[in-house]
C-alpha cells in the first residue's frame, strides 16, 4: 500500500468511525473511547517491540499525560480539550526523551524491567504524595472544546470524536514512521542489531527515539482517559496497567497499527461483560482470551489480513522463470519455442 492510499485509508476509517458513533450506544461509546485512548499508549509499545524490546512501564508515561492533563485543570485553571491533549503529551515526551538514552543502552529483560522499576517509582511518589491526592486520586471536571462545555450525550459524543481523531493521526504518523528509513532500521535491530552497528548506525540512539515517541503516545493516552473518566489516580502507574498495555500489544501483534485498536476494543468487551457474567473470575476469562489467540493466532490478531495481504501479493507477482521469459527479446522466445 502507497502513502496515498494509505492516506486516504485513514482518512476513511476515521469518517467511517465518527459517523459510526451516532447510532452506538452510551455505554458501547464510552468503551470505544476507552479503547482508543488505551491503544494509543499500546501503539507505542508497538514502536519499541518492532526492535526486539518490550516495555513494561507504559503506565509511567500514561500517568505523566494523565496527571499533567489534571494539575493543569485543577491548578492552572485549564479546560480547552485540546490544549490538555498536546500537553500530556508534550510532558510525557520530554520525560522520554530524558529516560530514553539511559535506557536504550540495556536490551532484553534488563529493559523490562527498568521500564517496570521507573513506572512503579513513580506510583510509590504519587500514592504517598497529599497534594497530589494520595491513594484516592482526585476529580476534575469536563473540559471545553473551542469555548464550549463538553456535557451530556453531546459532551460525550465529542469526546468519542476527539479520540477517533487523535488516535486516528496518531495511527497514521505510526504507520509513516514504520514505513521511513528509521522504522525499516528499527526491524533491522530486530533481527541483527550488531550488523546495524556495523553499518554505522547507532541502536541506542533509535531506540531511544522510539522510546520518546512511545511517551508521547503514551501521555496522549493517559490524558485522553482522564478527560474521558474525569478522574486520576496512581493506579495509572501500577505494573498492572502497564501490563494491560503489553496484553493488548500481544494481542494485536507487530504487523498491523489497525489491529492494535482491534485489540484494544475487543480487550475492553470481553472485561466488560465477563465482569458482568463473571464478576468474581472475570480474570480467568481474560485470561483465557489471551490463550485462546497465543493458541490460534500466534502472530496476533493482525495476521488475520496481514498474512492473507502477503498470500495474494505473492500469488500476483509473476515467478522467476516468468521473468527470464519477460527479460528475453522476442526472437529469442520464439527460437525456444
Amino acid at each position: 500500500m502507497t502513502r496515498t492510499q494509505l492516506s486516504l485509508a485513514a482518512a476513511g476509517t476515521i469518517i467511517g468511525l465518527v459517523l459510526l458513533g451516532l447510532v452506538l450506544p452510551n455505554w458501547l461509546q464510552f468503551l470505544a473511547t476507552m479503547a482508543a485512548s488505551h491503544g494509543i499508549v499500546s501503539l507505542g509499545i508497538l514502536l519499541i517491540m518492532r526492535g526486539g524490546l518490550v516495555s513494561f512501564g507504559q503506565g509511567m508515561v500514561f500517568a505523566l499525560g494523565g496527571y499533567a492533563v489534571a494539575l493543569c485543570v485543577i491548578k492552572l485553571g485549564i479546560t480547552d480539550a485540546l490544549l490538555l491533549l498536546v500537553i500530556g503529551g508534550a510532558v510525557a515526551g520530554l520525560i522520554g526523551a530524558v529516560t530514553g538514552p539511559l535506557l536504550a543502552r540495556y536490551s532484553g529483560i534488563f529493559f523490562g524491567m527498568l521500564t517496570l522499576a521507573l513506572s512503579m517509582v513513580l506510583y510509590g511518589i504519587l500514592i504517598k504524595s497529599t497534594a497530589l491526592g494520595g491513594s484516592d486520586g482526585f476529580n476534575i471536571p469536563r473540559p471545553s472544546l473551542f469555548g464550549r462545555r463538553l456535557e451530556g450525550p453531546s459532551g460525550d459524543y465529542a469526546l468519542y470524536v476527539l479520540a477517533i481523531l487523535t488516535t486516528g493521526l496518531a495511527s497514521w504518523a505510526t504507520a509513516m514512521h514504520i514505513r521511513s528509513a528509521r522504522g525499516l532500521v528499527t526491524q533491522a535491530i530486530q533481527a541483527n542489531p550488531l550488523r546495524v552497528e556495523y553499518l554505522g548506525t547507532s541502536v541506542q540512539s533509535v531506540m531511544a527515539t522510539n522510546f520518546a515517541l512511545a511517551a508521547v503516545l503514551g501521555g496522549l493516552g493517559g490524558a485522553l482517559t482522564v478527560l474521558a473518566l474525569g478522574h486520576i489516580e496512581p493506579t495509572f502507574a501500577f505494573w498492572t496497567q502497564s501490563g494491560e498495555f503489553v496484553f493488548v500489544a500481544i494481542l494485536a501483534g507487530s504487523k498491523s497499527v489497525i489491529a492494535i485498536f482491534v485489540a484494544s476494543l475487543a480487550l475492553e468487551l470481553v472485561r466488560s461483560f465477563s465482569s458482568l457474567y463473571f464478576p468474581n473470575t472475570w480474570q480467568m476469562a481474560l485470561g483465557l482470551f489471551l490463550l485462546a489467540i497465543i493458541l490460534f493466532l500466534p502472530n496476533g490478531i493482525g495476521s488475520l489480513w496481514t498474512t492473507r495481504a502477503a498470500s495474494r501479493r505473492a500469488a500476483e507477482e509473476p515467478t522467476e522463470p516468468a521473468r527470464e521469459a519477460t527479460r528475453q527479446p522476442a526472437s529469442a522466445r520464439e527460437g525456444t519455442s
